[in-house]
Order: C-alpha cells, then structure tokens, then sequence
C-alpha cells in the first residue's frame, strides 16, 4: 500500500516521467502480445510438422504392409503351387546327370552334391562329412545319445522318425511298399528299390561265379572277396586274417576289451550294435519273428529258424560217428559228448558230473530239497512234479508203450526207445580198441573192462574181485549164512526172486501152457523163453563166422570155446 501511494505521489509531482512510462509499458505490452503470437505460431507450426512426419509414416508403413501381404501371398501361393506337385506329380527340376526329376530347385541342388561330391556339413566330433543338414542332425544323436522318437507300444526309442516309422510295421505287420511286377510287399522303399532291381535288370552288376546281382560295383567288388581266399587284414595280436577291414576292427575288441555299446536299461555292454540290438528285445519284449504256420513268435532269428525246422522235419545237423540228425547245432554238441564221455557240469558239493547242464540243475535240487514233491505210496521225494509223475507209473504198473515188432510194453517212452535198437540193429557205441559196436553206453563201458583188465567190484570179506556186479552178487551168497526158506515144504534159496518163483508151485501150478508141445510154466518169462525153441528164429550173431544162434548162451558158449577161430586154423593148416 505505501508502495502504490508513493507511486502516485511521484506521478502526480513528476507529470513528465510519468509520460515516459506510459509509453514505455505499451511498449513491453505489445512486445509480449508479438512474443505470445510467434510462440502460438511456432507450437502451432511443430504441430503441423509432426501430423506431416506422422502421416509420411504411415504411408510407408502402409506401403510396407502391402508388400509384406504381397509377399506372404506369393510365398502362401508358391508353397500351394509346390504342394500341388504332390497331387499331380510334377517334377519341374530335373538332374541333368542321372534324369531324377524334383519339386523343389533346393532339393535339386542337394541332390547335386550327390554327383559333384560335395559334402559341406561335417561333424566337429569325428570329422564325418555329409550332403544334407538334416542328415548332419541326425548322426549328431549318435553322439549325444539322444532318440526323440519313441514307440508307444514297445517304448523302443529311435534317432530318425522313418525308423520309427519302420519300425511301427512290425507291430502292425503293414507292408506298404508292393512291388507291381511280382505284388511281393515289402517294409522300406529302400528294399523295394533293391527288390525291383533283380526284374528289371538294368544297370546291374552281377557276380559270374555265383549270379548274385548287386546295383554297384562297389558292392560287386566286396562280394567278390568273399569267393577268393586273399584275407588281407591281419591282427597284430593272434595273426588271425580277415578278409574285411570292418572285421579286423570288431576282432580287435576281443583283444582290447572294448564295449561300446552299452545297454542304458541294464548298463550291460556289448562289442557290436547288433549284439545290443539283440539284446534290448529282453526289456522290450519285442518279437520280431513270426511263424507263418503256427503263429509262435521268436526274440531271435536263430530259435525261429530252429523252430520251422519242426514243422520241415529238416534236421542239417547230423553226427558223423552215428549218423544220428539234429535240428539244432547246440542239440548235436550236446550229443557228441555221448561218444566223448565228456561230462563238463561238475556238481560243488558232491563232484558229480554231468552231461548238461539241465541235469546239473536238477541235481542241485537233491543237496537242496527245493519243492520237494513226495510219493503217497513209497514216500520216496522229488524236486520236481514231473518225475514224481514219472516215478508214480512205477506203482501203477501201467505200460503204455508197445513194441510194434515184438509186443513187448514198457513204461516209459525212452525205454522202448532204447529197446527198439535191439530190432534195427543200431550201435551207435564203438569200442575204440576192438571196433566192436554196441546197442547201451553202459554196455560198452562194461566192455572196456576186458582190455583194461578192470575189476571194480570186490568182495570186502575175501578180497576177491570181480568185473561184473552179478558176479560179486553170485559171489556174496556163499558167505551169507541166511537162507529164505519155503513155508509149504522147507526148501531154501539165497535169492527172494528163486523164492517167490517157486511158492509159484504152491499157489498157482504151472499156469502158462505151450500150443505147440503142451509143456507148462510157472512164469510167463518162462514160456516165452520156450517159445523160441519152436520158432526159427536165430536173432544171435557170431561176427566172427557169421553163424546165428537162438540163444544167447549158445553164442556165449561158441565164443568161449573160439570154435569158429580153430576150423579157420584147421582149414588154413589144410590149404598150407
């Protein structure tokens, strides 16, 4: 307030100053009001200069957007028209080398390396070089262990989604590659490719000593190797030869005790892929093989072939000292140790051995007594069901098994097997020293006792020795002062089975008559044994002088008295 009244004060004393200020503050006034004008106008320019920008950039990005659409249907419609060549089978790129015709300019190009030898992708871990990227991915999962591709069924993994592919048709059993000259149905169009080949015969090189075709010569020339005995590559370590250099490479893993391939189940390993391969199908359960007949389904090859030969009755394995066939090899190097004696599963606890392995393990069962399974009647115990089955035939009586030669019964299948060589005159045991045959194993080993002069049966009250078990026996009733003594009339034998034969007397008479001279006989053995002096038959042989006997006695007698050796002395004594 005192400012504004002294203001007033000097105005009203100082008319001339006051003028002078008038004047001076229209002056700011419109300098201001111009300041204000120009700031309006040059917001209001700015403003314009940015709609301007703005505008320009959305014309371009309109004409960007254009183009991108344009771009996108181009690439949309170049796709479509690539597609289509599925449908119609247009291969506008063609090879100018070999004719093969594609969809795409890229995939030519790729196919070009394939004349050119270019292989531009190579893997920084082993230096293999490839055509294609695709093919460069793939083999990296060799490395890194990596199988994307999973079966659902089997949960088998593989590295390439046209394995699975593959591999999905042996579950489904689909064969969708047919070959249009013979219809045969095949799984891969790799093997079509190979199949059609042999019809058409063209561009084949085929090998002129056994006619085997091949589509190049660089598998001409492996096979080739095969028919010639050259084995260039020789191991350092054994000097065993082979006639590939892949070969030579595998063998050194013996040597070396490398496993490559390991097992990611069971962390088992394994020197080749194909041992491995093999091996998976115990986890995954996969059975690839097939009969055609029966429908059984194998893990491997070798037991599927084995099987088909059951239902071929082939038999290729046979035993070049009995002439006796086999399906399976390992059956026939079972079966050599028959003529070997070869005995290589030998028990821990007691030292038997054993023939095979099987027996072994039933063995083991007695020191055990795993499962027992006992005999209501004898209470005799067995480790399995299967011969306690077998033993209870024993207490039947039954004999289901007939000879159809001679009639005679026996209980079990192998001894009438056994029984049947006596009629075909098999003797498939040789006698190494003397070269005689012989029908039983057992028979020979007791012969081997003559050259050996053996004598292992010994009687423990007088020391005397004796080669056969019913000698010692024979031998063992003279020191035996107990007698089984008749109840009917008092008469006394040494052996039960001389007794019972003749309470036979007593009970029954003699009950078994003979149709031809009416004689009678207490035991049915007995009559049959008679039987053959009526019957003309001489089943017993002299190898010596060719003379037949009806009973073996007589054989053994003419044997012993060498009567055939000294006529062939006399008549040669004769002839001198």
């Amino acid at each position: 307030m005192l400012h504004n009244a002294s203001s007033r004060h000097h105005y009203r004393r100082n008319p001339g100053t006051r003028g002078k200020s008038v004047t001076k503050m229209t002056f700011i006034k419109e300098e201001s009001e111009d300041m204000k004008i120009e700031e309006v106008f040059s917001v209001k320019q700015e403003d314009t200069e940015e709609q301007t920008d703005l505008m320009m950039l959305k014309e371009e990005n309109e004409v960007l957007n254009e183009m991108e659409d344009k771009d996108w249907y181009k690439k949309q419609h170049r796709g479509l028209k690539v597609h289509i060549r599925i449908h119609n089978g247009e291969s506008p790129y063609t090879c100018q080398q070999c004719g093969k015709g594609f969809r795409k300019n890229a995939t030519l190009k790729a196919h070009m390396r394939i004349h050119n030898g270019e292989k531009p992708f190579s893997c920084q871990q082993c230096g293999r070089s490839f055509t294609q990227r695709g093919t460069l991915s793939r083999h990296m999962r060799i490395h890194t262990g990596e199988k994307p591709y999973s079966c659902k069924l089997c949960e088998k993994s593989f590295t390439a989604e046209v394995n699975l592919k593959y591999h999905m048709n042996s579950h489904t059993g689909v064969k969708p590659f047919q070959c249009e000259q013979c219809g045969k149905f095949l799984k891969r169009k790799k093997t079509l490719t190979s199949h059609m080949i042999m019809h058409s015969k063209e561009n084949c090189f085929t090998c002129h000593q056994c006619g085997v075709t091949f589509r190049d010569i660089k598998h001409l020339n492996r096979h080739i190797i095969i028919h010639s005995e050259e084995k260039s590559f020789k191991c350092q370590e054994c000097d065993k030869k082979f006639r590939f250099k892949v070969s030579l490479k595998s063998h050194m893993r013996i040597h070396t005790g490398e496993k490559p391939y390991t097992c990611h189940h069971c962390g088992k390993s394994f020197r080749h892929s194909v041992s491995l391969k093999t091996h998976m199908r115990l986890h995954t359960g996969e059975k690839p093989f097939t009969c055609p007949q029966c429908g059984n389904s194998f893990k491997y090859k070798a037991t599927f072939n084995a099987h088909m030969r059951g239902h071929t009755g082939e038999c290729p394995y046979t035993c070049k000292l009995c002439g006796k066939s086999f399906s399976q090899k390992g059956n026939l190097k079972t079966h050599m140790r028959v003529h070997t004696g070869e005995k290589p599963f030998i028990c821990v606890q007691c030292g038997k051995s054993l023939t095979r392995k099987e027996s072994l393990n039933y063995h083991m069962r007695i020191h055990f007594r795993e499962n027992g399974f006992k005999c209501l009647e004898c209470g005799k115990c067995f480790p399995d069901k299967k011969n306690l089955k077998r033993h209870v035939i024993i207490h039947s009586r039954e004999k289901p098994f007939t000879c159809h030669h001679c009639g005679k019964s026996c209980r079990f299948k192998g001894n009438l097997k056994t029984h049947m060589k006596i009629h075909t005159g098999e003797k498939p045991f040789i006698c190494p020293q003397c070269g005689k045959g012989f029908t039983f194993k057992g028979n020979l080993e007791v012969h081997m006792r003559v050259h050996t002069r053996e004598r292992p049966f010994k009687c423990v009250q007088c020391k005397r020795s004796y080669t056969y078990q019913k000698d010692l026996n024979r031998h063992l009733q003279t020191h035996s002062e107990k007698k089984l003594q008749c109840s009917d009339c008092g008469k006394q034998f040494r052996k039960r089975s001389n007794l019972k034969n003749h309470q036979c007397v007593h009970s029954k008479g003699r009950i078994f008559n003979c149709n031809h001279c009416d004689k009678k006989f207490i035991l049915l053995a007995h009559l049959q044994i008679h039987l053959k002096i009526h019957a003309d038959v001489r089943r017993y042989l002299c190898s010596v002088c060719g003379k037949r006997f009806k009973w073996h006695g007589s054989l053994k007698c003419h044997q012993k008295m060498r009567v055939c050796v000294k006529s062939r002395l006399r008549s040669h004594r004769e002839q001198t």
